[in-house]
């Protein structure tokens, strides 16, 4: 017999709404997980701008205070596959606000840190937190919206990381001009403190029956899994910093994670048991293999393009960290804004054309900074940063709504490790591989022009492999079933028949 859920469907008043609308508990859930992912968003984008501060009031060097981001990051991948295992055992209410705590203390604690190890140390508290909600978020919202609008629910989940990018690094600048460095963490407070608050009493109870506790924890998949992803992401960090890629700090890195990914995946798919700590099994699911491969992608395209940005403007434009940021903001503004549009148009269209669309345009606003000088005129940039913004806001929510298509509920949380593991590696992945083709480009080069070359040399790359996503979107469900639950009205053939399929199980969820 089913148990009653009190966050899906059985919990929606079918007055208030219908196959277009988004139950306004919905909504007070978004808005509440929102408020406290901000501080996990801000977090990471306001410090991308403090590392010459640090390397001076800490008095340590770069390549020290460099792992202030490099040992929160794998932290992040450490705790990620963590999640799902953790709302089963504990229920999400409660891993959300002990979660956003851990964020907290480790924010309280960053500002008092008195040198870069303890900083280093108190940040990979705050990464271990950032790995559990992250991913969280998204399965919260997803069953409670009961499969419906998936689309929306996507727009809603993507706010803070299109905020991010918009207030964090002129939100550093302005307090790095006022303030010191510490404030860049005691700014994370509020959002910490109203989160909980609101999570305590807008978050359903969802705690699991105690007579019937959940599957115990896959230890050996998580010592796998975890050590491999931190592994590979510690050996394409050092990248930037090494000889390239055949550097010996780079190559072991990536072959022992490597080697633990691969030992987790054939030992997940030879317990016929199941219980792994994340189901590869998912991937048989063509939404979610074709979802997790263009988030990939996308992260490539979008993390890699976040590092070549600023250092244009920079390098090239004699820019400092706030202009930089400030020259941005049309980009984030643009991702902010595509929010609304792209959650209506996937649910009404289908993930597949909102793809193809979107990602053929982030190609397309990126070739103008492949043939750029250091003279050509701003507002021809800002005008091509919004237009890209609005193609990249796009390019996230169609394969991240389309990853849930046709799962059962206990499914969600495995999509949503999956999907945000795939796309955080392809951010690691595209900023080494930027980083490798930026560092040959600009060799020797000394005049403003040189350098706006090597940097069009990066961007062709970056226009290149987003290109390569294009036609793989077309392996996204097509145009989703009719509200009435009839045939579809996709043209697509039998595509379309598994859409209609895939579009009954999301609404029975």
């Amino acid at each position: 017999m089913r148990t009653p859920d009190r966050t899906g469907p059985d919990h929606m008043d079918p007055d208030r709404t219908g196959p277009d609308r988004v139950d306004p508990a919905v909504w007070r859930m978004a808005v509440t997980l929102v408020v406290g992912a901000l501080a996990v968003v801000l977090d990471t984008t306001i410090l991308s701008v403090a590392l010459d501060d640090l390397t001076k009031d800490l008095g340590a060097p770069l390549s020290t205070v460099q792992w202030v981001g490099t040992g929160y990051l794998l932290a992040v991948f450490v705790t990620v596959p963590v999640a799902g295992w953790a709302q089963a055992r504990f229920g999400g209410r409660r891993m959300w606000v002990a979660a956003l705590c851990g964020f907290l203390l480790g924010s309280l604690l960053s500002a008092l840190a008195w040198d870069a190890p303890s900083l280093i140390a108190f940040r990979v508290l705050q990464g271990a937190a950032a790995g559990v909600m992250m991913p969280l978020m998204a399965t919260l919202l997803v069953q409670a919206a009961g499969g419906r609008n998936i689309g929306k629910v996507m727009a809603i989940i993507t706010v803070p990381t299109a905020l991010g990018p918009i207030l964090g690094p002129v939100l550093g600048g302005l307090i790095l001009h006022l303030a010191d460095w510490r404030w860049l963490f005691l700014v994370n407070i509020p959002f910490c403190a109203v989160g909980a608050r609101l999570a305590l009493r807008n978050l359903p109870d969802d705690r699991p029956d105690p007579g019937r506790p959940g599957a115990p924890l896959d230890a050996v998949g998580l010592l796998l899994l975890s050590p491999g992803c931190a592994a590979l992401v510690y050996g394409l960090s050092r990248v930037e910093g090494s000889a390239g890629l055949a550097d010996t700090g780079v190559v072991v890195p990536l072959a022992c994670g490597l080697a633990l990914v691969g030992g987790f995946v054939a030992r997940a798919l030879t317990r016929n048991g199941g219980g792994t700590v994340v189901d590869v099994r998912l991937f048989r699911h063509r939404a979610v293999a074709s979802s997790a491969t263009l988030l990939f992608l996308g992260g490539v395209s979008l993390y890699g393009s976040m590092m070549l940005l600023p250092l244009w403007f920079q390098q090239v434009r004699g820019e400092d960290a706030l202009g930089a940021g400030l020259l941005l903001v049309p980009q984030g503004l643009g991702a902010l804004l595509a929010r609304g549009l792209a959650g209506r148009y996937t649910d009404r269209l289908g993930a597949r054309r909102v793809a193809v669309a979107a990602f053929a345009l982030v190609a397309a606003t990126t070739v103008p900074f492949a043939f750029v000088t250091a003279g050509t005129g701003e507002w021809l940039l800002l005008a091509a940063l919004f237009v890209r913004g609005l193609a990249l806001g796009a390019a996230m929510i169609a394969p991240m709504g389309a990853a849930y298509v046709g799962l059962e509920r206990g499914e969600i949380p495995d999509a949503s490790m999956i999907t945000r593991l795939a796309q955080q590696l392809g951010g690691s992945v595209g900023i080494a591989l930027v980083a490798v083709v930026l560092q040959h480009a600009t060799a020797g080069a000394r005049s403003p022009d040189a350098l706006a070359d090597g940097f069009g040399t990066a961007f062709r790359w970056a226009t290149a492999l987003t290109a390569v996503a294009v036609p793989l979107c077309l392996l996204l469900p097509g145009r989703p079933a009719s509200a009435d639950g009839g045939a579809p009205a996709d043209a697509d053939g039998a595509d379309g028949a598994d859409g209609a399929t895939e579009a009954r199980t999301a609404a029975e969820v």
